[in-house]
């Protein structure tokens, strides 16, 4: 009888992160407001990787993003009933990730005993605008494409944080300007211009490299 128990509530477990899977942000996070605890573990699901690899590009620590991000879920759960529920959730809480990345890069800077780390983008297959592993290619091919995407860390690490972080957002995680805004709180032409100064930058830097 204990084990058909057991099995029940594992089977009603399973159902329930089946539709919580199913829910969009918005819907999960009131779940959660709503008293579901489980709610919570389904955004972690959903972010938790994304921001690492989003933070691990902006500061180039990866267990240093693993800890922001953890510190960006903790200030998620601390405060999500003040979470504007009109917004979108994706921008709120990488608006809280960017911010403490930023805020990390502030205080190396003031710290001369620690040299700022070339950024290794982790590019994550779900999230990046080009495959840059596929078994139909030789192995020739492989290795010019894992040769250009190091090239292209390189050159991303060397652009000035303001103009990165604006690089990284749209051309590696896909937002919107307006999410950018959103993001950074910088109005929109300003992230045109730092974006537009960014891919120009970037082109620069990574033309010699890759000629």
């Amino acid at each position: 009888m204990l084990r058909t128990d057991q099995t029940a509530r594992e089977g009603d477990a399973v159902q329930h992160r089946k539709q919580l899977r199913a829910l969009g942000d918005s819907e999960v996070v009131q779940a959660f407001l709503d008293g579901d605890q489980r709610a919570f573990g389904e955004l972690v699901r959903r972010y938790d990787s994304r921001l690492v690899n989003f933070v691990y590009r902006t500061v180039g620590d990866r267990e240093r993003a693993q800890d922001l991000v953890q510190e960006t879920f903790v200030r998620v759960y601390r405060h999500l009933e003040r979470f504007d529920q009109t917004k979108k959730f994706s921008t709120w809480i990488y608006t809280i990730a960017s911010n403490l990345a930023k805020n990390e890069l502030r205080n190396r800077s003031r710290n001369p005993l620690v040299l700022f780390q070339t950024i290794k983008q982790n590019w994550d297959a779900d999230h990046r605008p080009l495959e840059w592993e596929d078994t139909q290619y030789k192995p020739d091919d492989l290795f010019r494409k894992r040769h250009l995407k190091e090239k292209v860390d390189e050159a991303v690490a060397q652009l000035p944080e303001h103009h990165r972080i604006v690089f990284v957002l749209r051309e590696l995680e896909g937002k919107t300007y307006e999410e950018i805004s959103d993001i950074t709180g910088v109005n929109l032409g300003t992230v045109k211009s730092r974006l537009n100064r960014a891919r120009n930058n970037f082109a620069q830097i990574i033309a010699p490299m890759i000629g």
